[in-house]
């Protein structure tokens, strides 16, 4: 298998990532699950998910689909990269090892389909937060904990945001 069919092996949909990790976790495997939009890839990205990796056996990574991007609200122009392009991008990083897209406002169904042992967000995120309202609140929490799984926050990197780096692209021209 050359390197490209590597890559490309490794962004599943939801139901061939279940039999996947069905099968990873009967093996004893510890499975990580993150998710996010990851339009413009960024050292606070790589450094992100090079922790969460860290967590377990195996990353899967949750991506927002375009039309779920949109909906987020972050603009317009967003997201920047097609859903193709960013899950090929995030699926080359030798610690991602699957990526799977998800249309909903929230990765709640995927969670609750992938049953990871260990749930991570970044720093602007708090695992005690119970009140589903709150910006804070970490989705599929619930369905972690429910399975005894562990729910964690990674500290982010300052200054770097796919955010900020439009702005500035925006700013410089």
């Amino acid at each position: 298998m050359n390197q490209l069919q590597r890559i490309q092996n490794k962004i599943k949909s939801s139901d061939s990532i279940a039999l996947e990790l069905s099968r990873l976790k009967n093996d004893g495997k510890k499975v990580v699950f993150t998710n996010g939009c990851f339009d413009i890839l960024h050292k606070g990205h790589v450094t992100y998910l090079a922790l969460a990796s860290e967590q377990g056996d195996v990353l899967v990574l949750g991506l927002n689909s375009d039309d779920s991007v949109r909906r987020l609200g972050k603009g317009d122009d967003r997201p920047v990269n097609s859903v193709d392009a960013r899950a090929m991008v995030i699926a080359s990083l030798e610690f991602v090892d699957y990526v799977v897209e998800f249309n909903e406002d929230t990765p709640y169904e995927l969670i609750s389909i992938i049953q990871p042992d260990v749930l991570v967000k970044g720093g602007d995120y708090d695992p005690e937060e119970v009140d589903e309202r709150s910006k804070r609140y970490i989705v599929g929490r619930d369905v972690v904990l429910e399975n005894n799984g562990k729910v964690k926050t990674i500290d982010l990197v300052d200054g770097f945001s796919t955010t900020g780096i439009i702005k500035k692209l925006k700013d410089d021209n």
